[in-house]
Formats: structure tokens, sequence, C-alpha cells
């Protein structure tokens, strides 16, 4: 009788052991696989490269005026983030002017309801030649949802 009751107990043991063992895995799985997947549904990246047009301007990459905008990549973006650029923007037209911005053509069409564009141009007239620095900012909408890529069109013109 005793020797079943040890067997009995050995039993348990082996269950209590096992059960420990596959406790102590499923922990350290969860503590390298959670940071990961907690990574992945935080982190929703937005990948773009937008279009310049221009009316009577020119738009550089440098201030020096050799090195033309033709496309903007925003590079990977985040839900909630800001990101910058700086271009020089010439008034190549034959007269003063102030200038314009407009975005359009955004694919998804409603990737405009989660981003926005600005930029620090306060409308100080431009006289023809003249350069001036401006910053673009794009900003994404924490709630964005559903877009993993976009475009859009950024026309810029000298009014005047």
């Amino acid at each position: 009788m005793i020797f079943n009751g040890v067997r009995s107990l050995e039993r348990k043991e082996s269950v209590v052991l096992g059960a420990a063992v596959a406790l102590v895995l499923y922990t350290l799985a969860l503590s390298m696989i959670g940071p990961v997947a907690s990574e992945v549904l935080r982190n929703r990246t937005i990948t773009n490269a937008g279009s310049v047009k221009t009316i009577g301007v020119g738009v550089y990459w440098d201030q020096a005026l050799t090195n033309p905008v033709a496309s903007i990549n925003w590079g990977t973006l985040e839900p909630g983030s800001n990101v910058n650029r700086t271009v020089y923007i010439r008034n190549e037209g034959n007269a003063a002017a102030t200038l314009s911005m407009a975005t359009s053509n955004w694919s998804p069409s409603n990737a405009s309801s989660y981003m926005t564009l600005t930029w620090d141009y306060g409308g100080q007239t431009l006289a023809v030649n003249e350069v001036r620095q401006v910053r673009f900012t794009l900003a994404v909408s924490s709630s964005v949802a559903g877009i993993t890529s976009f475009s859009f069109d950024i026309t810029i013109a000298a009014n005047g």
C-alpha cells in the first residue's frame, strides 16, 4: 500500500513539476514575444513620396539652387508624428509675387483626413529671383487607420 502511495505521490510531483516548467517556458515566451508584438501593434508605419509641381517658382533642396525638388520623400511615418522637410523656393517669374501652396490627388483619398501639410512661409512678397527658405511639416493623426502607403501632389505657385 505504501508503495502505491509513493507512486501516486511521484505522479503528482511529476505533474506539478511539468506544470511549473510549462509555466516558466510560457512566461519566457511572453517576455520575448510581448514587446515585439506590442511594437508591431503600436507602430503602424506609413511610407510615401509625393510629387512637387510648380508655377512660376523653382523649388530646390539647397540654398545654391543646384538640386531641384521633383518629389519629397517623407520617409517612414508613425501615427501622431510630424515630419519636416526644408526647401528653398525662388521666384522665377518676371514680377514680384507671393506664394501659395495646395495639395491634391491624395491616394488613398481618405489620407487627407489623417494628414495635414503646412509650411512656415508667412506671405511675404518675393522679388524676381529672390529665394526664401521654407519648411514643410507633414502631420500624421494618431488615429490614422488602414493606410500603409499614400501619395499626394504639392503645388507651389507664384501669385502676382
